[in-house]
């Protein structure tokens, strides 16, 4: 069946991701091949001291999302989107959204960047014995309750950026369990939220005396395949106003962009793990076993199907990178040479290989925003040098590219080093490793292992949720989600693996040294509001 007449025969499976700098959709056939694509840019507005997207632009920004993926199916086949045989919704992580009675938004949604949450998830990491981050779900409620906000009274549903969209969409409160495990902890024995630590949480704010119980207020958790819900009518004309898309398309578990992230690098199994690295940085590591003791830098959440994740979450990536590569963009506009940013990217990040291996002493922090691997809970861009470093093109530019996984490194090495975790496999997806070959040396030499790049490195979280959907629609009884995505989905597919050599790790670990020995310098410009 070519790809017209899986979209005409309504065959095709439609994943959707609100990323965040992007929503992206993606249409893939039978053979999980994307077909075509659609997307919309959008920004978070800092507002009263707090990261926030308005619910205008999240349905805006859906709607244009969905009408570019719309036209590009006009383009590429003559053809109308009527019905699909799937859809899967996904978005970045963590926040908080809590809704009253009525179902209004009770304050404005609370992202994953937000850093006022420290006394919360300290209090609750201590209760729960468990590091509880200051993005997740229940420490924005827990500091909602310490700060006195008057909403909490109200809350009789929370949630994240995709349970909600899903929610409109069909209706049901619900949430894939990897999402879900970045609300608060999940049972691994039952692939739910921990009811222990439910009890905990009721019995602290119990004085509090609000009319709700943790549990009543949740969504529900789903695991990987099974039926979260089917596109209702105003479900339908929410996505596509013109009124061509059918109602009653099933729809999987809506998750997180961590989840999406390991599915579209075919790392869900014990002892794979990938790394996503854009606007934010983050590795998952599949765990044979537990830790053995919780860690401020490790999160623990699950795969799509409740598997146990190592997670070293890094709120900045290649925001402060993009932003100097800019600056050399605008110094060839001066020259008035024509700007092609792919061959801007390339020529400055090929060039940055020729720099020394500890970047001449050349150190840059990539902080637009707090980072609490490393105890910051506000941030500064800074680029730290002294007289005598090597100060070069190259070594600017390398040390740049160390900055965007450092914070990664020092998290990862609480794994590799104290834990012994082990990995047999680590596939890098996202931004960085746009540019071949750069971005996946860089890393391998953070984190002393080989890292893998896939043909499909470039589809992201839009592709990884299509390809839940097509599981949750295709599978064969029984059929794990591991089994799914290696013998259907990757059995063909071709990869890319770079290793690190001897002397790019130690120049990595002497650059970490020099990172590390300078924190007290963004310390300061925070302190000092510079």
């Amino acid at each position: 069946m070519d790809a017209k007449q899986t979209l005409v025969s309504g065959k095709a499976v439609l994943g959707i991701e609100f990323g965040s700098t992007r929503i992206k959709a993606v249409l893939i056939d039978r053979e999980h091949k994307p077909v075509a694509q659609g997307s919309h840019e959008w920004e978070n507005q800092f507002q009263d001291g707090l990261w926030t997207y308005s619910l205008e632009a999240v349905w805006s920004g859906l709607q244009q999302c969905y009408a570019d993926l719309r036209e590009d199916v006009r383009k590429r086949y003559d053809a109308e989107i009527t019905d699909l045989a799937g859809i899967g919704i996904s978005a970045m992580m963590h926040g908080y959204m809590a809704f009253d009675a009525a179902g209004r938004l009770l304050v404005p949604f609370r992202t994953w960047r937000n850093t006022n949450t420290s006394a919360a998830a300290k209090a609750l990491s201590e209760l729960f014995q468990f590091n509880m981050p200051l993005r997740w779900s229940l420490s924005h409620l827990y500091q909602c309750i310490l700060d006195g906000e008057p909403h909490v009274k109200d809350v009789v549903f929370f949630t994240t950026l995709a349970g909600y969209v899903h929610w409109k969409l069909t209706g049901r409160k619900v949430l894939g369990v990897g999402d879900a495990s970045g609300m608060m902890p999940i049972d691994a024995s039952t692939g739910d939220f921990d009811k222990t630590r439910i009890a905990q949480f009721d019995k602290l704010v119990a004085p509090k005396g609000y009319p709700w119980k943790l549990e009543d207020i949740l969504p529900e958790v789903l695991s990987a395949g099974e039926p979260a819900g089917v596109l209702t009518e105003e479900g339908a004309r929410c996505l596509d106003p013109s009124g061509r898309l059918k109602p009653g398309i099933p729809f999987c578990p809506p998750e997180g962009d961590a989840g999406t992230g390991m599915v579209a690098t075919n790392a869900v199994r014990p002892r794979t793990g990938n790394v996503s690295a854009g606007t934010s940085s983050f590795s998952m590591i599949v765990l044979e076993k537990d830790l053995s003791k919780p860690n401020e830098m490790i999160d623990i959440v699950t795969t799509p199907d409740g598997a146990p994740v190592a997670m070293v979450h890094c709120n900045n990536c290649t925001s402060d990178l993009n932003a100097w590569v800019n600056l050399f963009k605008e110094y060839q506009q001066l020259l008035g040479v024509p700007v092609d940013m792919n061959d801007v990217f390339g020529r400055l990040y090929n060039h940055a290989l020729t720099g020394d291996p500890d970047c001449g002493g050349l150190v840059a922090f990539n902080y637009f925003s707090g980072e609490p691997v490393t105890g910051l809970a506000e941030g500064r861009p800074l680029f730290v040098r002294n007289a005598l470093d090597k100060f070069t093109l190259a070594n600017f530019m390398r040390a740049q590219l160390y900055a965007s996984v450092g914070v990664l490194k020092i998290g990862n090495d609480v794994l590799f080093k104290e834990e012994q975790v082990k990995v047999d496999r680590i596939t890098g997806h996202g931004g960085l490793f746009k540019t071949p070959g750069v971005g996946q040396r860089v890393l391998a030499a953070a984190l002393a292992t080989p890292i893998s790049v896939m043909e499909t490195a470039g589809e992201g979280g839009a592709w990884g949720i299509a390809l839940l959907a097509s599981y949750a629609v295709n599978k064969k009884p029984g059929q794990s989600l591991p089994d799914y995505l290696e013998q259907v989905v990757f059995k063909d597919m071709k990869a890319v693996e770079i290793a690190p050599s001897a002397e790019d790790i130690a120049g990595f670990e002497a650059w970490t040294a020099q990172y590390t020995s300078c924190l007290p310098v963004e310390e300061a410009a925070v302190k000092n509001k510079r």
